[in-house]
């Protein structure tokens, strides 16, 4: 509860939540949580390919981050201090248990996964042809994604599936944005790989390169910043 002359807790931004909770509000880091909860869902359940380990690595992030509160400086946005738990979490959940999309997507990830994040836009919700199209299209790559070295796919899923600019997603995962750069060029190549049958990206088709399928099903592509050259940012290397 906030005390005299304080704001209402749901009116404090997520910095003032965390210091909150570091000075001993009950209820501040709970509310942080809730705050986000649908988009660290995504990202954790998109980089581990499956609501098991995905609900695991969440947890981790979440008792990690509820203990290490005090080690947030302010050097990012919260948002982008949570995110970066999240990934390090499930990635090491990938690491630990060498998952390599040994189980089937659930029917619902689509449901479970959209929230909060980009990757429903795009398709005509009153054109149940398009509608289906789209959903076998994120299908497809939602299992493609799978099939990617740990690194590009945590990189693909922040730039190309939640819409988080280069430097953002290099915050979050710990790395230079060449870095960034370099493992998303190197992922939509192995995407592209396996989702041949996908219509090219209308970038594409404005260029020239209709023989280039799109990494990314319509609707769910990363925007025109997103695909500078490889190592155009500081650093580089996957």
């Amino acid at each position: 509860m906030s005390g005299p002359g304080e704001s209402p807790a749901e009116d404090r931004t997520d910095a003032e939540l965390l210091r909150a909770h570091v000075a001993g509000d009950p209820e501040a880091f709970g509310l942080l949580f809730t705050r986000h909860r649908d988009r660290l869902w995504a990202v954790a359940l998109r980089t581990t390919g499956n609501p098991e380990d995905a609900a695991d690595g969440l947890q981790d992030a979440l008792v990690a981050a509820y203990r290490r509160a005090d080690s947030y400086r302010g050097d990012a946005a919260v948002t982008t201090w949570l995110h970066r738990i999240v990934v390090n979490a499930c990635l090491d959940r990938l690491r630990a248990a060498r998952v390599r999309a040994a189980q089937p997507l659930p029917d619902d990830l689509e449901e479970q996964g959209a929230r909060g994040s980009l990757v429903t836009a795009g398709a005509a919700a009153d054109d149940p042809a398009e509608v289906a199209l789209a959903r076998e299209r994120r299908r497809l790559v939602l299992q493609a994604l799978a099939t990617l070295p740990d690194d590009q796919r945590a990189a693909l899923v922040l730039v190309d599936m939640e819409g988080y600019a280069v430097a953002e997603a290099a915050q979050i995962l710990g790395c230079a944005e060449g870095t960034v750069k370099s493992r998303c060029s190197r992922g939509r190549a192995r995407l592209a790989q396996h989702l041949g049958l996908l219509r090219p990206a209308a970038s594409d088709r404005q260029h020239g390169n209709s023989g280039a399928p799109s990494a990314v099903p319509s609707g769910d592509s990363p925007r025109p910043s997103d695909h500078e050259p490889e190592g155009g940012g500081t650093g580089g290397g996957a």
